[in-house]
C-alpha cells in the first residue's frame, strides 16, 4: 500500500495506536512484530487477519481462555545450535522449553469442538504437527527450578550418590574436629568457613602452628588463619574429584540433549513463530475490547464506504477514561459521490472527522479491529495520501503553501481510483481568492481522476463546486445555533457555515467591530452560503424522494415476477395432480384386468360370446383412453417447451446434461435421431432426447474429498414407490429397470415396488432386475401389515 507523506502514521496517529498494541503484547518478539506492522492491499490477507482478531475477542468475552503468557525470544538458542557440537546453557533450554510448553498448550487448546468455534485461528496450526518428545527429552534433564535432575543419567546418579556419602564423611569429622579445637580455644567464634572451595577452620594467627594442615588463606587484619585440617584433607581431594566428575557428566549431558535438538531447530522455530503470531492476535483482540472494535459485515475488495457509528479510535478511548460521550458518524460514499468536502464551524469536529476516516482504514488495512458498528460496509485502497496540519518544512526552505503545494503535485502525480485523499484546510495559507481557485481547479483534477477523498474547507466557492459537480458530496459538522456549540455530529448532504459572525459577537467583541466587517463583507457573501444550503437541503430532498421511488418500483417488478412464478407453479402443481389421480386410475384398472379377465372367462364358458366381447371392449375402451389421458397430460407436464426451452440449442455430442426427472449429470456420448447416448459415472444409457436438458459442467473434486450437491427443483418430481400389479411379466422387468435408472439418477435411497403376492412371477421379476445393478443395496419386505411378501423394499 503506497502512503504519503512520510510522516503519515504520526499525522494520523496510528502511530500511538501501535504504541497501545505494543503494550498488549506478552513478548518482546511480538513487539517487533508491531513495530514491523504494515498496511496491506491484498483481501485475502486482511479478512485473515481480522478474522482471526475477532475469533480471539470471542473467545475472551466468553472466558475461553486462550494459553498465551510471557515469554522470551529463542533466536539466539537457535542461532547457536548451527554449530555442530555447541552446547546450549541450561537458561538457553529452559527458554526453549517454556516455547515449547506453550505451543503444546495451544494445541491442546482446539479440541474437536473449538475448531469449529475458531476456524481462523485453528488454521494457523492446522498444518502443523507438534512433538512432544521434544518437551520429554528436556524435561528428562532439567527441572521446573532450572537444575539439572538427579536421575538425568546413570552415570549421575552415581557421582551424586558418592558424593552425598562424601559430604556426610566430611560433616562428621569437621564436628569432631571443630569440638576438639574449640574446647582447646583454638579456634574463633565463627569457627569455620570456605575457601577455594574447600570447608575450612577459621584460626586466630597465634594458633595456626598449633593445627596441622594447609593454610587457605589469612583475614586482611592478619588476625585470622583459616586452616584445612590434615584429617580432612583427603576426604576434600575426593569430593573436588567428584564435583568434577559431576561437571563432567552434566556437559555431555548437556551435549547430547543439545545434539538431539538439533535437528529439530526449524521446527520450534515454526513453534516460536506460532507463539508470537497468537501473541500479536491476543493483542489485538483485547486492543479492540477496549476500543468496542469489530469487523465490518462486508469487505470489498475495492474502494466502498458505509460507515455506521464510527468513532476515532483514540478520542473514544480518552473519553471512556473521563466517563464522557463519544458522538459516533456515519460516513457513506454511493450513488457515484467520491469525495466528500466537509465545511463547518472551527473547533466542530471537521479535523477529528477526516482523522477518523484516514486511522480506520489504515487499522482496517492492517487487520486491526475498527470501532464502528458490525453492519458497516469498508473497502479497500491502495494508496492513501493526506495533507494535514503545518506542512512548513526548514530542511527543504518551504513555506506552509509551499509544502503544501508540493503534496498536492505528489497526489495528483500519484493517485488514481484506488487512492484515497484526505486534505485538511484545503486552500488555506495564501491570498484566499487565489488559494480558492487554485483549490478548485486541483480538486476538479482530483474528481477527474475519480479518486476517493474526504476534504476539509472553509471556501464558498468550494462548497459550490461540490454542489455542482457528480462525485463531490457536500457535508457539514452540526452546529447549535442557539448555543453556537459543536454537536459534533456528521450531516452528509448539506454544506455548513463558518458562523464567524455568531461567534465573534459570543466572543465579546464590540458591534461596532463586527457592523463594519458585516459591511466591508457585504450581504452576498452571506447570502450565497445560505442559498447553498437551500439548494442542497432541496437537492438531498429530491433525491430521497427519487430513490424512495426506485424503491418501490425494484418491489413492484419483484412482487410481479413472484406473482407469475407463484402462477406457474400452481398450474403446474393442478396438472401433476391430475396427472396422479389418473395414473391412479390407469394402475387400478390393471389391477382389476385379473379379475375382469375371470369374469370374461366365466361368460365365454356360459357361451355369452357377444357379452363377453362387449365388455372386453368397454375394459380397453376404458384403459386406452386413460392411458391417452395420461401420456397427454405427461406431453404438457414434461414435454410442452417453454419459451426458455425454445431459445436453448439441441443437444450435441459433448454436451453436460441430465434428466427431467432426476438430478445425475452426464456427458452426450452421441445423439441418433431422437435418442442419444449418456453416460452417467460408470453407466452408459440410452434416453430419449426428450427426457434430457442440458446442465452445467460437474464440479471437479480433488482426490479426498467430496462435495455433494442437491438440486431440491429436479429430484422432488422422482416418485420412489412403484405399483406394478397386473403387468406382464416382461412389461414389469422394462418398468422396474426404468425405475431403477432414475432412483439412482435423483439419488434416492429408499424404494418400494408393489407386485402382489399372486404366482410370485412379479415378485421373482422385480429381484432379478435389482440383481443386474452393481450396486450395495438391501432388498427386504415389509411386516404383513403392510403389504408382506407383496411388496419389495430397496435400500441403496
Amino acid at each position: 500500500m503506497q502512503l504519503l507523506p512520510k510522516d503519515l502514521f504520526e499525522k494520523l496517529e496510528f502511530d500511538k495506536v501501535l504504541h497501545l498494541l505494543e503494550q498488549e503484547c506478552m513478548g518482546e518478539p511480538g513487539r517487533a512484530l508491531v513495530r514491523e506492522l504494515v498496511p496491506s492491499d491484498r483481501k485475502s490477507q486482511i479478512e485473515v487477519a481480522l478474522s482471526e482478531a475477532q475469533e480471539f475477542a470471542r473467545s475472551i468475552e466468553h472466558n475461553d481462555h486462550f494459553p498465551v503468557r510471557a515469554y522470551e525470544s529463542v533466536d539466539e538458542e537457535l542461532e547457536m545450535l548451527k554449530v555442530e557440537g555447541y552446547v546450549l546453557p541450561i537458561k538457553g533450554l529452559q527458554n526453549l522449553n517454556l516455547i515449547l510448553l506453550f505451543t503444546r498448550d495451544v494445541f491442546r487448546f482446539f479440541n474437536a469442538r473449538r475448531r469449529e468455534t475458531y476456524p481462523m485461528l485453528y488454521k494457523a496450526i492446522r498444518e502443523v504437527s507438534f512433538n512432544e518428545d521434544l518437551i520429554k527429552a528436556i524435561e528428562g534433564v532439567i527441572d521446573e527450578e532450572g537444575n539439572i535432575r538427579p536421575d538425568a543419567s546413570p552415570e549421575l546418579m552415581r557421582i551424586r550418590r558418592q558424593l552425598g556419602s562424601k559430604q556426610k564423611e566430611l560433616e562428621q569429622k569437621f564436628r569432631v574436629i571443630i569440638n576438639q579445637y574449640r574446647s582447646k580455644g583454638w579456634l574463633t567464634d565463627n569457627v569455620e568457613s570456605f575457601r577455594n572451595g574447600r570447608r575450612v577452620l577459621s584460626v586466630p594467627s597465634e594458633h595456626k602452628r598449633s593445627i596441622r594442615g594447609i593454610i587457605h588463606d589469612e583475614s586482611t587484619t592478619g588476625k585470622t588463619a583459616f586452616i584445612e585440617p590434615e584429617g580432612i584433607i583427603e576426604i576434600n581431594n575426593d569430593i573436588f574429584d567428584l564435583e568434577t566428575d559431576e561437571k563432567r557428566e552434566i556437559y555431555r549431558i548437556l551435549r547430547e540433549l543439545s545434539a538431539e535438538l538439533r535437528p529439530y531447530r526449524e521446527d520450534i522455530r515454526t513453534y516460536q513463530d506460532i507463539l508470537i503470531h497468537f501473541d500479536f492476535v491476543q493483542a489485538k483482540a483485547r486492543l479492540a475490547r477496549q476500543m468496542n472494535a469489530v469487523m465490518p459485515k462486508t469487505l470489498f475488495s475495492h474502494p466502498h464506504f458505509g460507515v455506521r457509528q464510527g468513532r476515532h479510535p483514540l478520542l473514544y478511548l480518552k473519553n471512556k477514561r473521563l466517563n464522557k460521550v463519544t458522538v459516533p458518524f456515519d460516513f457513506n460514499l454511493f450513488k457515484g459521490n467520491r469525495i466528500l468536502m466537509l465545511s463547518g464551524p472551527n473547533a466542530g469536529g471537521k479535523s477529528i472527522t477526516l482523522k477518523s476516516i484516514g486511522l480506520m482504514q489504515l487499522m482496517l488495512q492492517s487487520g486491526l479491529l475498527v470501532p464502528v458498528d458490525q453492519e458497516s460496509e469498508m473497502g479497500i485502497f491502495k494508496a492513501l495520501f493526506a495533507d494535514i496540519g503545518d506542512q512548513q518544512s526548514i530542511e527543504d526552505d518551504l513555506s506552509t503553501y509551499s509544502s503544501r503545494l508540493e503534496n498536492m503535485r505528489n497526489f495528483l502525480e500519484r493517485s488514481d481510483k484506488d487512492s484515497l485523499v484526505l486534505i485538511d484546510e484545503f486552500g488555506s495559507g495564501t491570498d484566499p481568492k487565489i488559494g480558492g481557485a487554485i483549490a478548485e481547479s486541483i480538486l476538479r483534477q482530483l474528481n477527474e481522476q475519480r479518486i476517493y477523498g474526504v476534504i476539509t474547507t472553509h471556501y464558498s466557492n468550494l462548497k459550490i463546486y461540490a454542489f455542482k459537480t457528480k462525485g463531490i458530496v457536500n457535508a457539514s459538522m452540526n452546529f447549535d445555533k442557539d448555543t453556537l456549540s459543536p454537536t459534533y455530529e456528521l450531516q452528509v448532504g448539506r454544506p455548513g457555515s463558518s458562523y464567524a459572525f455568531e461567534i465573534a459577537e459570543k466572543s465579546g467583541l464590540s458591534n461596532k467591530i463586527l457592523n463594519y466587517a458585516k459591511h466591508r463583507t457585504g450581504k452576498n457573501e452571506k447570502a450565497v452560503d445560505q442559498l447553498l444550503v437551500e439548494l442542497q437541503q432541496e437537492k438531498q430532498e429530491a433525491e430521497e424522494k427519487l430513490a424512495e421511488l426506485t424503491d418501490k418500483q425494484k418491489k413492484l417488478d419483484a412482487l410481479i415476477r413472484n406473482y407469475e412464478q407463484l402462477h406457474k407453479e400452481l398450474e403446474y402443481r393442478r396438472k401433476k395432480v391430475k396427472l396422479e389421480a389418473k395414473e391412479w386410475a390407469l394402475q387400478q384398472t390393471s389391477r382389476d384386468n385379473r379379475e375382469m379377465e375371470n369374469l370374461i372367462r366365466e361368460i365365454k364358458e356360459q357361451q355369452n360370446l357377444e357379452k363377453a366381447k362387449r365388455i372386453s371392449r368397454q375394459v380397453k375402451q376404458q384403459r386406452g383412453k386413460l392411458a391417452e389421458q395420461v401420456t397427454d397430460l405427461r406431453e404438457k407436464i414434461y414435454y410442452e417447451p417453454t419459451e426458455k426451452d425454445k431459445k436453448k440449442e439441441a443437444i450435441k455430442a459433448g454436451d453436460f446434461v441430465k434428466m427431467k426427472t432426476g438430478g445425475a449429470t452426464g456427458t452426450v456420448e452421441s445423439v441418433d435421431k431422437n435418442r442419444a447416448v449418456v453416460r452417467m459415472g460408470e453407466m452408459r444409457m440410452t434416453i430419449k432426447l426428450r427426457d434430457l436438458q442440458h446442465a452445467n459442467a460437474p464440479l471437479e473434486v480433488q482426490s479426498g474429498k467430496s462435495v455433494q450437491s442437491q438440486t431440491s427443483t429436479d429430484t422432488a418430481s422422482f416418485q420412489p414407490k412403484l405399483d406394478i400389479r397386473g403387468m406382464r411379466y416382461e412389461e414389469a422387468l422394462k418398468v422396474v429397470e426404468d425405475f431403477v435408472d432414475q432412483a439412482l439418477i435423483a439419488n434416492a435411497a429408499h424404494l418400494e415396488i408393489v407386485h402382489g403376492k399372486g404366482s410370485g412371477a412379479l415378485r421373482e421379476a422385480v429381484r432379478r432386475k435389482l440383481r443386474e445393478y452393481n450396486v450395495p443395496m438391501d432388498i427386504t419386505h415389509p411386516p404383513q401389515e403392510r403389504g408382506g411378501d407383496g411388496v419389495t423394499l430397496v435400500e441403496m
